[in-house]
Parts: C-alpha cells; structure tokens; sequence
C-alpha cells in the first residue's frame, strides 16, 4: 500500500516538475504575481505563445495565449500576462511587430491617460506593418516604375559596347597608357639623376664664385694701379694727335705745304729724274767724271 502510495506521489511530483518546467522554458515566471489583459486582431503575424510584451523595449510580460475568437469570426485574441506592477493607461495599443526574421512581438504603447484599465480589460490591438508589407506597398511600384527605365539603359550599353568605337578608344586608352607608363619611367630616371646634376650645379656655383672673387681682385688691382691717370695722359695723346692731323691737313703750315703744294713734288719728281739721268750717264762714262792719275 505504501509502495503503491509513494509511486503515486513521485508520479505527482513528477508532473509538477513538468508543467512548471515547460512554463518556466516558455518564459512564464509561475512564481511572479501578472496582470491579464486581452487585445483583439484581425492578423496576429505568427504570434506565437510566450511572446515577449515590452513597453519603450523593456520587457514587461509575455503573450499567455493566442485562440481564435469563434463568436467574432475573422479576428484572434491574444491574451498577455503583465507584471502586477504595471499599470496600463486607457486608450493604449497594444501592437504586433514582426522583425526582419519575421518573430512577431507585442509593443505597448501607452497613452497619456491618468485613468488606467483594470486587470482582465481588452486593449485595441494593431498590427503594424512588416518589412516585407513595407516591400511590396513601397518598394514594387517604385521598382515597377524604374523597370523600364533600366531596360532603355541596358539596350543603351548593349548599343554601345556593340560600337566598333569603343573597341578603337580602348585600343588608344592602352596607348595612351602605355604612353604615359613611358613618362613615368623617364621621369623616374631623370629624378635619378638629379643628384648628379645637383653636383654639377654645385660646381657651377663654386667656379662662378670664384670667378667673382677673381673679378674683385681684378677690380682692386685697376684701383690701384691708377687706371685714372692712364686715362688722362690717353686723352693727352690723343689731343696732341688731334693737333698733328690738323697740321698735316692745315696749308699753312710746312708739312702741309709739302703734303699739298704740287709744285713741290714735281720739282722734287724732276730733281729724282734728273738724278737718275746723271746715275745713268755717270755708269756710263766714268772717266768723264773721274778721273785717275798714276804718279
């Protein structure tokens, strides 16, 4: 009797276990005072049981149940457990949400209300759009709209890309590529070379310098070398100079007389003449002139 007693109990206990551990797996804290309150929709969105409910997402409770309303054909009443605490103003929403992986949640939207629904109250329930609604009210005619726009553009490229053209601007943009790869590496071996010719430049800079300093000495040196008295005693030279030429041109003086006066040069021409003559006759007969007498 015993035995069979203590079967039972394990029994019992054993569903205890059970029922508070499937509930305590679904979310549902057995131990916690809730608050029930019920919403209607026309479209639950795969709301499950043990939803969460949050309000300005903070958790607050979990969806209890979920049962179609047979005396109100075409919508379902969700049932939602709430903490004791919470008090839900009236005219507050209760809101299905489904996220991108399409897990439907409740969001409670709470009204600016100082009176409050009491516990077992039926809040108005919404379902609010998901993003694949939000696609196919928003999204599809825009993208019905572009369609043919995007055909024209593609029949445009086909166009082109089939252009003889283009295949001849490619050709050129690969000259022009390799061209300027050729520029590139000139370049690069002229940037090479710039050391050289900063050397080359520095000895430049070096010999100009120097010839600087040599300009300097040179320019002292003419300092002291009096080049002003030089250049007085030039300017002497050439005033008597200037003097000699207006004697020579002048007729009045003698050597003008002589450089000018033609009966002076024939006389003297006549006087070579008559010299000559004499040389001649003198070659000639010697003995007329000369004459040697023998003791």
């Amino acid at each position: 009797m015993k035995r069979n007693f203590y079967i039972g109990l394990s029994v019992l206990a054993a569903l205890f276990i059970l029922y508070f551990g499937l509930e305590f797996l679904k979310g549902v804290n057995m131990f916690k005072a809730s608050n029930y309150y019920t919403a209607s929709y026309t479209n639950v969105a795969g709301l499950q049981v043990s939803a969460p409910v949050s309000v300005n997402g903070f958790k607050v409770g979990q969806v209890s149940n979920v049962e179609y309303e047979y005396d109100n054909p075409g919508h379902v009443l969700v049932e939602m457990s709430l903490d004791k605490e919470l008090r839900v103003p009236k005219g507050s929403k209760a809101i299905i949400e489904a996220d991108i992986l399409g897990t439907a949640t409740v969001r409670l939207e709470m009204a600016a209300n100082t009176d409050f629904h009491g516990v077992g109250d039926k809040l108005i329930g919404e379902t609010a759009s998901g993003m694949m609604d939000n696609v196919s009210q928003n999204l599809m005619p825009a993208v019905g709209r572009i369609l043919p726009t995007v055909d024209t553009l593609l029949n445009n490229v086909n166009t082109l890309v089939a252009d003889p053209a283009l295949a001849a601007s490619v050709a050129r943009l690969d000259q022009i590529t390799a061209s300027l790869a050729s520029t590139l590496n000139s370049l690069n071996r002229s940037v090479q070379s710039l050391p050289q010719v900063m050397t080359d430049v520095k000895g430049i800079t070096q010999n100009l310098d120097s010839m600087s300093r040599n300009l300097n000495s040179l320019t002292a040196r003419l300092d002291n070398a009096g080049i002003e008295t030089t250049l007085k005693n030039v300017e002497s030279i050439s005033v008597q100079l200037k003097d000699l030429t207006t004697a020579l041109n002048s007729d009045e003086s003698s050597v003008g007389q002589l450089l000018h006066d033609p009966n002076l040069y024939n006389n003297l021409n006549n006087a070579a003449a008559s010299l000559d003559s004499l040389l001649i006759d003198v070659k000639k007969n010697p003995k007329r002139y000369i004459s040697i007498k023998l003791l």
